[in-house]
Formats: structure tokens, sequence, C-alpha cells
């Protein structure tokens, strides 16, 4: 027999469709709803509810062969697809990420195809797979952040049995993977689950209405995310969950539901006797969501860290639009390598008031922020979406990608960054109803025209060749340009397994100097010192050593060494540094 359950405390009545048969369906006192019935993996099934004809998908639905609006179909994963018993699982401290769009990252957009470009991220120097979320959507190809229903896994990218297959495949390698997982919200179309419950708030964020975290009958919404989350670790031997913009979980009870998570988290881990990692993706600089629980925080093992792209990014390009205002000197870039926040309790231009908090260097190691140059809201969510790589010199991509792979901080690239791929990365949509469609185009085009951009060159995200435009061009790595900055990049990573000052995680450990002015800096790691150059001309750096890597031939002194223009020298220094 097969247990069908569903939570729907608002109708009055649930029956169960099952293979186009009605059957009653039995309610609890706390408005679950049951019928046991024999059936067989992949029946389809869905409820009815009250007196509406409309047969809906089960909230908690493991698979969706015809898409959110239809019904679901029952479906375990084969155990005898796991080849991973070996598989230990990897910490976050020393891990390099490599965050990817399923759909993008090949032109046949699964999880099979993805499965074949695996050893080029071995030969990277890459640990842990991050994918963009995975979970149903409308449509065939979307950013994943619009998901309907959680627990299922996108047909298009080849459904849960791809994903298992992927999973298996990274391990065998030796990569961990990193699931993207929103809880923030839900999509636009194809989401029934207020017709069951509360799941939601007369709240709003600023992709829709918020969560119902912490209002009457939230238990059991808390409990399909946590259950949900524990399901993609336990199921699916997921290594890791990126959960996505957390500031905008709304909850005022006495645990929160990050807290919540991570202890059942921990729970499960030392059940699977391996790591589980969890990390939030928060623009907050709160750094009581990575402070150990013990010490009063919610014991998160990581999160992003946007402060150093930002410090990055503009010592580098120059931009100051927007949230860049703040940004962009050397002092600046220096105070985020060796604080890990920018924002740490001052005032913020872009905000208006002050903003973050310190880090505690004693308790928080500088591996729990994740770095990067770029990340898919870095790129995707500028007017064109494009790459630093279509307006930076191959020198300043290769200081950029020195400063983060040279920082006491857990490196994460975006899916072509180590090649400098000339495909943009734009917003792209396939909604079914053209209401939503139609809705989503304006408001594209309406909130870039508050930031200043040229709305005739926003391109339309429900047509096809938006979403055809963003993915890799793999034949790219034959062009000598793109071979050796992925060389570089290659480099950089091995020279990060090989000294272990430079996966030192500890912020106390790192010091800088720079010249504002004649625009070079140097990050002390040890007894190596990272020399960037980020200004056209040459520049002589009081310092001197043994250089391990250079993107451009430096000219090595005494005391002094000259680097070229928009390049960077790693020294190693004769004595450790004394600071």
């Amino acid at each position: 027999m097969t247990v069908f359950e569903v939570w729907a405390p608002r109708p009055e009545l649930v029956r169960l469709d099952l293979d186009g048969v009605t059957h009653p369906m039995t309610r609890s006192p706390n408005g679950w709803w049951r019928a046991d019935l024999p059936a067989s993996n992949g029946a389809r099934y869905g409820f009815l509810l009250d007196d509406d004809p409309t047969v809906l998908p089960d909230p908690r639905s493991a698979r969706q062969p015809d898409g959110v609006h239809a019904r679901s179909a029952l479906h375990t994963l084969d155990p005898a697809g796991w080849t991973d018993a070996g598989w230990t699982g990897r910490t976050l401290a020393g891990a390099v990420y490599y965050e990817l769009h399923l759909g993008g990252f090949t032109a046949e957009g699964t999880f099979d195809a993805a499965i074949e470009r695996l050893d080029h991220l071995v030969a990277l120097g890459v640990t842990v797979v991050e994918l963009m979320p995975v979970n149903a959507f409308d449509g065939t190809h979307n950013w994943g952040y619009d998901g309907v229903l959680w627990y299922a896994v996108q047909e298009s990218y080849g459904g849960p049995d791809g994903l298992q297959r992927f999973v298996d495949a990274c391990h065998a390698r030796g990569l961990a993977v990193c699931l993207d997982v929103v809880y923030n919200h839900l999509g636009p179309s194809g989401n029934y689950l207020p017709r069951f419950a509360p799941y939601l708030t007369a709240g709003r964020n600023t992709w829709g209405q918020s969560v119902n975290l912490d209002g009457p009958q939230s238990d059991e919404v808390r409990r399909h995310i946590i259950d949900n989350a524990l399901r993609w670790l336990r199921e699916f031997h997921i290594d890791a969950l990126r959960l996505d913009a957390v500031h905008a979980l709304v909850d005022r009870t006495a645990t929160h539901l990050l807290a919540e998570l991570a202890v059942e988290t921990d729970r499960l881990a030392a059940h699977v006797r391996r790591p589980l990692t969890l990390i939030a993706e928060s623009d907050l600089n709160d750094p009581t969501l990575i402070t150990p629980r013990a010490a009063g925080g919610y014991g998160l093992a990581g999160q992003w860290n946007d402060d150093l792209h930002h410090a990055v990014h503009t010592a580098v390009s120059g931009e100051r639009q927007g949230y860049y205002a703040d940004f962009g000197s050397l002092r600046c870039l220096a105070d985020t390598l060796t604080h890990g926040f920018f924002h740490a309790g001052t005032f913020s231009s872009f905000r208006g008031r002050i903003h973050g908090r310190p880090i505690d260097p004693s308790l928080i190691p500088g591996s729990a922020l994740l770095a990067f140059t770029c990340d898919h809201d870095q790129i995707g969510n500028r007017a064109i979406g494009d790459r630093p790589s279509a307006y930076l010199t191959g020198g300043q991509l290769a200081i950029k990608a020195a400063l983060v792979l040279c920082a006491p901080f857990t490196p994460m690239l975006f899916m072509g960054e180590e090649w400098g791929a000339r495909t943009p990365f734009l917003f792209f949509t396939s909604h079914t109803d053209p209401v939503v469609a139609a809705a989503t185009a304006t408001g594209r085009k309406e909130e870039f025209a508050e930031h200043g951009w040229d709305t005739d060159e926003v391109p339309d995200p429900q047509d096809p060749w938006t979403f055809l435009r963003s993915k890799l061009n793999w034949g790219e790595l034959d062009e000598p340009v793109h071979a050796r900055l992925l060389s570089c990049y290659r480099r950089l990573l091995a020279l990060r397994r090989e000294h272990a000052s430079l996966s030192d995680p500890w912020l106390t450990h790192v010091s800088v100097d720079y010249d504002e002015a004649a625009r070079w800096i140097v990050v002390h790691r040890g007894t190596l010192a990272l020399v960037c150059n980020l200004a056209e001309d040459h520049a002589a750096v009081p310092i001197a050593g043994i250089p391990l890597l250079s993107w451009e031939p430096p000219t090595v002194g005494r005391s002094a060494t000259t680097v070229p223009g928009h390049s960077f020298t790693l020294l190693e220094t004769a004595l450790p540094a004394d600071r």
C-alpha cells in the first residue's frame, strides 16, 4: 500500500485522484488528509479541493513529468543507482566552489550533459559544484528562483533520476555538490500551495508574498521547508545547501528557522557520517548567521560575501554606480580583505544608514565567507548580462582572480569565468501564463530604468534567444586568449593547494599594503605576497622575492619589484612577513 498525505487545513473536503480515479481521504485534527491505496512507481495523482474539478499537484511532489500545472507522479530513487558508499564529503574550509546554471552550462542543458564536463572542473581545481536551483518551475528554462514545487526536480534538466546520476558522478570524481534552494518566496506561475494551506502571508518582499514562518499554522510551513532541505541532503546525497536571500525570511519566533535548520542538519550529518554544509546569502552583513550557536549565533557554516565582490570589482573596473558607490578605493579593498565585511557598522550611502556589524575573528574564520569575482546576480542583473570579460583586459581579469584565490576566504567561481567566457548571462524565463510573462518583461525593464540603464537594451526574458545566448561556448577554450587565462586560474588554484599560507582561513593572518595614488596593492599571506598593479602603467612596488606566478613578467630588484600595468605577481619572500 502507498500512503498519500497532504496538509490542507483550508478546504472542507479533499479527495485523491489516482490515475484518473477519485478516492476519499480521511482528515486528521491537524489538517492532514490521508488515503492508503495500492500504487506503483510512476502512478499519476493529485488532489481535488472542495467542489473544484481541477486536479492539483502534490505540494510535496517528488516528480512532475508534465510540468507544474499537471498531476504529480510517484517516484522513488533507485538505491542501485548510487555508487558513492565510500564518499566521505568535504568541509567548507579548504574548498573551492564553482557555481553553474544547469541549463546554461552545456548546449543540451541537462544533468547528463553536465556530467561530461566534470573532468574540466577537476582539472581546474574545483572541489564543490554549486547548482543554481533545480526545483520544479513553470516552463522549460528559468534561473530557478521561480520554483513552486520545491520537492520536485525540473524535468527539462533530467528530473530526479538525472540529479541522482549527476551527484553520483560528482562524488566519483571527488567533487562535492552544493544545491541552491529558495525558501523566501514562491514563483508567480503554478503556485497552488495557498489553496491548500496558509503557506504565505500578506507581507511582501522583492519577489512576491512572504512565506509564513511565524504566523498561525506556521509550524507546518516551517516543517515543509526543513523536510525539503533534509530531503536533498539525505535522499540525493547533496553535500551543501546555499540558502537564497535569507534576509527576506521574516521570522520573529524565539528560534529562527535558520538556527532550527542548522541543528537538524548537524544531526543528519552525524547520522550519515559526512559533513553537511549550510551557506546563506544575505545582504545584512550580520555575522550572527555564521557565529557558532554556543556563542549565540545560528551556527551556519558560511555566507556569501558581496562586499568582497564589490571591493574587488570596483577597484579593478572603476565602476561606481548604484550599490558600488562606497567601494572602489584600495583602502576599501584592504579593509575588506582583512576584516571580511567593508560595511561593518559603517555608513552606507546606497542605503542612507549605518549598515552591517563587525566579524569577531576569534570566532569566525575567513573561510566562512565565500568570495567571488562573478556570480549569477552580479552578471545577470546587469542590463545586457555582460561579464567582466566584455569590458576588462585579460590582465584585469587575472588580477581579480588572484585577489580572490589568494584571499583568506572560500573562493567561488562562476561558470566560464575561468577562461573569460564572452557569452553573456542574461535573466531568462519561460512562463506559460501570458499575463505573468508580460508582467515579467515589463517589470524587468522598469527595474533597469530605475538604475539608469537604457531600457531599449534590455532583452525580453521570455524570448528563447535570451536563454540560448546565455549558454557557455566551450569552443572558446581552443582560442589562445582564453587558454591563457584558464592556465592562470589553474595555476593559482594549484598554488593555493600547495602553500598552506594561501589556504590559511584566519583573518588575523593576513595584512595589506597599498598605494592609493600609484594603484598598487600587496596582500601578505605568510611568506607569500600577492602584488597587484591596477594601473595601466608599470609600478615599482617596495617588495622583493621569488616570482611563483605572474600575468606579465615582473622585474625583481633587491628591494623592489616592478610590475607591468594590469598585472600581478605572486612572490615568495625571503623571510616570513613580520606583521
